[in-house]
């Protein structure tokens, strides 16, 4: 099982990328750059990659709106290049709200977009042939009538450090996760609970590995929380912590999208906890947050998180094993997050 954490993309950077220098000496191997609208992750992922020498680097995530499909094989590519074979193109729908408000883009078949930029992505590093590409959601060289008709199919200059980058699929539910499971080489979930992970995504999983190509590696999952080890976080001390994610839980479960139009409520309901979906989701939108926050069930926050002694942490991994995650996630908080990633490490090689 690898370690992976977050790099968040408001503030600090630098600053949380000599810490990534020093949790790599202890055992992180990957590393992942936020975008959705503040500063791009590819200029993050260069810096990264200069300053680190073993640890993986994703983004996490970059839509398949914002760039064409041939410029994210090329950014790949060069990632991939800088990093000397340790990139992961972490990808994803984002939201129409993005989308189409910050980058002018129209939102539009999300899953069939993604499924033509994986397709597209892998066509163009192998460079076995030119690129001509003539999917439902964009079309290269341009099909005859459209644009100048002085398009011609080419092929990527440079040969990829490797030609099969791995591609992270941040999808959420339906069919979107079916396809995930069928074609990409990671799976990004959000809000994942070992023990109740099948209620909510199991029937899609299983149909999309059915249909997996068997020369294809085993689905990668990537999954966790925050993380604080220590033989005092028992009881209320234990819930103090875990009380931190409650905020962005209730953000999520309350506040992203409308009544009958927010998946993470849909996640909340799937998991078994009815009343609390709706009852979060009426007091977000009532502006009562707080209130909204004290909903968010205390169950669901210590399962999806890895707060606890050491002994019971090994337990989690443990569950997480289980589940098939094969990419712990984790957010050390306190002061000492080399001492939190060194231990954990310890614990998973220990299990």
């Amino acid at each position: 099982m690898k370690l992976s954490m977050m790099i968040n993309y408001s503030g600090g950077f630098k600053e949380s990328v000599q810490r990534v220098v020093e949790l790599e000496k202890v055992g992180l191997d990957q590393v992942w750059v936020a975008e959705a609208y503040s500063f791009d992750a590819i200029s993050q992922v260069g810096y990264l990659a200069a300053k680190t020498e073993r640890i993986e680097i994703g983004t996490g995530i970059v839509n398949v709106y914002s760039r064409t499909a041939a410029l994210m094989a090329m950014t790949a590519a060069g990632c991939d290049f800088v990093s000397d074979g340790r990139f992961i193109l972490g990808i994803g729908a984002s939201g129409p709200q993005v989308v189409e408000g910050f980058h002018g883009v129209r939102y539009d078949k999300p899953m069939q977009r993604i499924k033509e930029y994986i397709e597209a992505c892998r066509l163009i590093w192998k460079r076995e042939e030119k690129f001509d590409f003539q999917g439902q959601t964009f079309q290269a060289p341009l099909p005859p009538g459209e644009g100048t008709g002085l398009g011609k199919p080419l092929k990527l200059i440079n040969h990829p450090v490797r030609s099969e980058i791995p591609i992270w699929w941040a999808s959420l539910k339906g069919l979107s996760v079916t396809a995930t499971a069928e074609i990409a080489d990671g799976w990004l979930p959000i809000m994942f609970i070992p023990e109740k992970y099948q209620r909510v995504w199991g029937d899609q999983l299983k149909a999309g590995l059915a249909k997996r190509d068997p020369t294809r590696a085993r689905l990668d999952i990537s999954a966790g929380g925050m993380l604080a080890i220590g033989e005092n976080l028992v009881g209320e001390q234990q819930t103090a912590i875990l009380d931190f994610a409650r905020p962005m839980t209730a953000l999520y479960v309350g506040g992203m999208g409308a009544r009958g139009k927010n998946f993470y409520n849909d996640i909340c309901r799937d998991y078994g906890y009815e009343q609390e979906a709706v009852d979060i989701q009426d007091l977000y939108l009532d502006g009562k947050k707080d209130e909204a926050a004290a909903r968010v069930p205390g169950e669901w926050l210590e399962l999806s998180n890895l707060v606890g002694p050491a002994g019971y942490i090994k337990e989690r991994v443990g569950a997480y094993k289980e589940a098939g995650v094969t990419v712990l996630s984790v957010n050390p908080v306190g002061p000492d997050a080399v001492g939190q990633i060194e231990t954990l490490r310890a614990i998973i090689d220990d299990a």
